[in-house]
């Protein structure tokens, strides 16, 4: 049953959901209503799904608790959302699961509360999950079999892949057997999303794995159907799961790049109404947007993307976020130089290590200068990172053209955050490093529970706070293989939720070319200082299209999207991104390559751009002699300690 036709149907004697808003006088609203009819507050619609047959016995249409209302089979609406749901006195199986795997939230769903079922000494709670597959009206999205046979190619390889990168951390977990529950796979548009864990079985192999996936193989589209029986045939040994990925990942590479690809990126950094200073740092801004010969900025256009948020307070966090971005750029210049330049294809693994290594190499940029200024405990400055890389990989075999894998790397550090937004879908793509991250996935308490902390939003890492040994930077990859618009953006934005909230009115017009990426830039810091409007807002935006209709959507110059290497990188050049083992695997087949962690190379890339901060520092500290003082965003020095 919909929402529409339960409001219908219940006109006469409206069902209530309240506001969340806890300074709202008339909280209590009619089911339907989207805003607040008092304070004109957003109410968020949150579906749980209830596990288990506990679950099934309560029919639909009832409203138990009164709190939980239910809309189908299993699919509750918590018409209380602003309210803390029953926590379980001990945290064990089956709810550690769900915590410990918490970073995955792109395909799993989280635990919420429970809710007791019967009467003690034989009552049980009943375990909710939210983030759930469901659409805006509490109805479960299509199942992975229902919409195989409609999909493209690529998604159908994509969906695969996405599947055997979920084994290993299910296996973890003791979970694999969620991913043989037919009726467990859902999808919404390119991902593929799971309905709840399923634990306590026997754990299957990758053996078990081939064999179910039998029917989605016989099933795919001809091109590619040969390709997926060798690979099935492979899993029927019961490999390592790499090497399985590896053939499914370069698979999947050529069909991404039979895609076109268009992107243009727009950006914009502003200190708010609230501040007399901007801690904010972004790449690209508008400025650097103009046509200019600047090394390496203008090839970085449009492929390179960072928001930074400085921690330390204006005579710190400032320094270190502009520090971090100016930092970045020529590293992944010169990694993507190197890439450019090789025949074979670089594998996952060893591009998200090279990424970790120059977030490593950043962070020991910025802990020098803080070590050389004698910063120690909260004074010592640091800055968050999100930054996207569009790593223009490419196919010789498509023709005689060369065509970009679509590949698109995701690293953050902090809480600043990525959104990946459709027509029809907005979706967090980073995780917070956070006081209330840390609590769930060590297994100290549900998400919402966490939330309640005095400290939740305290970051638990930042770039320059600590020794890189402390550092773990989050990378993770996607394949673009349809329209979309990637934000990225400091917390003045995304604080209370202030993108799920208004992304509905921003994405679907920058797709159907009714509004401009620079109009949209704009508009959301706007937002950003109306809703929160007490801290700084930065805010960068990337169209990324596979339409055969290339759609403009902004007011500034697009960039090509075909990397060509303007120079062969010299000896120097390469040490800059490798160490002494690095000639081992250039040129070597993805397959065969192995990720490095960073050895002597923070060493020299530290000396080289140790200038750079000096440079900075010196300005700094004469222009901060004319600007007033700010409130500390404070950090620490102990690894388990959140920075505030």
């Amino acid at each position: 049953m919909s929402l529409e036709k339960l409001v219908q149907i219940s006109s006469t004697s409206p069902l209530p959901i309240y506001c969340t808003n806890p300074t709202c006088t008339q909280p209590q609203n009619h089911l339907g209503d989207r805003d607040c009819q008092t304070c004109h507050s957003p109410i968020p619609y949150r579906y749980l799904w209830a596990v288990g047959l506990e679950g099934t016995a309560i029919q639909p249409g009832q409203l138990i608790g009164n709190r939980y209302y239910v809309m189908h089979s299993q699919v509750w609406l918590d018409t209380k959302p602003g309210i803390l749901p029953l926590m379980p006195d001990a945290l064990s199986n089956p709810y550690l699961p769900y915590l410990h795997l918490y970073s995955h939230h792109l395909h799993l769903p989280q635990a919420y509360g429970v809710y007791p079922f019967g009467t003690s000494p034989n009552g049980i709670d009943i375990l909710l999950l939210e983030n759930i597959p469901v659409d805006h009206n509490g109805s479960l999205l299509p199942s992975l079999v229902e919409s195989w046979p409609k999909a493209t190619v690529t998604r159908q390889v994509y969906w695969l892949w996405q599947m055997l990168q979920l084994w290993t951390p299910l296996a973890e977990q003791g979970a694999t057997y969620s991913l043989f529950v037919k009726d467990n796979l859902r999808v919404e548009g390119w991902r593929i999303r799971l309905r709840e864990l399923h634990l306590g079985r026997i754990q299957p192999t990758l053996r078990d794995l081939a064999e179910a996936w039998a029917a989605f193989i016989e099933t795919s589209q001809e091109s590619v159907r040969k390709r997926l029986q060798e690979i099935q045939t492979l899993m029927q040994g019961n490999p390592d799961p790499l090497e399985v990925t590896q053939l499914l990942n370069q698979l999947l590479l050529e069909q991404a790049a039979k895609l076109p690809l268009h992107l243009s990126v727009v950006g914009a950094t502003d200190s708010g109404p609230g501040r007399s200073h901007n801690e904010d740092s972004c790449y690209p801004t508008l400025e650097e947007l103009e046509p200019h010969p600047t090394y390496p900025d203008n090839r970085l256009i449009p492929y390179l993307s960072i928001v930074c948020d400085g921690v330390g307070g204006h005579d710190g966090g400032e320094i270190a976020a502009q520090l971090a971005v100016q930092s970045i750029k020529p590293l992944v210049y010169s990694f993507i130089e190197e890439i450019t330049i090789q025949d074979e294809l670089y594998a996952p693994e060893l591009v998200i290590s090279q990424l970790q290594e120059i977030a490593l190499v950043v962070n020991n940029v910025i802990a020098a200068q803080n070590n050389e200024q004698g910063r120690s405990a909260k004074s010592r400055m640091g800055t968050t990172l999100v930054m996207a890389l569009q790593l223009p990989q490419t196919l010789g075999s498509v023709g005689s053209e060369r065509r970009n894998t679509h590949e698109l790397y995701i690293m953050n550090v902090g809480d600043s955050r990525a959104y990946w937004m459709t027509r029809e879908t907005c979706q967090r793509l980073t995780v917070d490093d956070s006081v209330t991250t840390r609590e769930v996935v060590t297994g100290r308490s549900f998400y919402r529970e966490a939330l309640q902390c005095p400290d939740a939003g305290a970051l638990t890492q930042a770039l320059g706070t600590r020794e890189a040994r402390f550092l773990t930077p989050m990378v993770q990859r996607l394949i673009i293989e349809e329209d979309g618009v990637l934000l990225l953006c400091s917390d003045g934005l995304s604080d209370h939720d202030w993108v799920e909230k208004s992304w509905s009115e921003f994405a679907p017009k920058i797709l159907a070319g009714q509004k401009s990426l620079e109009a949209a830039v704009r508009e959301w810091i706007d937002l950003a200082n109306t809703q929160n409007g007490r801290d700084n807002v930065s805010v960068v935006l990337t169209y990324c299209g596979v339409s055969l209709q290339r759609v403009v959507l902004s007011e500034v110059p697009e960039k090509p999207t075909v990397w060509e290497p303007e120079i062969e990188l010299t000896e120097a050049s390469r040490a800059l991104m490798y160490d002494d083992s690095a000639g081992d695997t250039i040129g070597i087949p993805a397959a065969k390559a192995q990720p490095r962690r960073p050895t002597w190379t923070l060493i020299i890339l530290g000396i080289l751009l140790l200038a750079l901060g000096i440079g900075l520092a010196v300005w700094w500290q004469k222009y901060r002699s004319n600007r007033s003082p700010a409130p500390l965003r404070e950090t620490v020095e102990q690894l388990d300690s959140p920075l505030a």
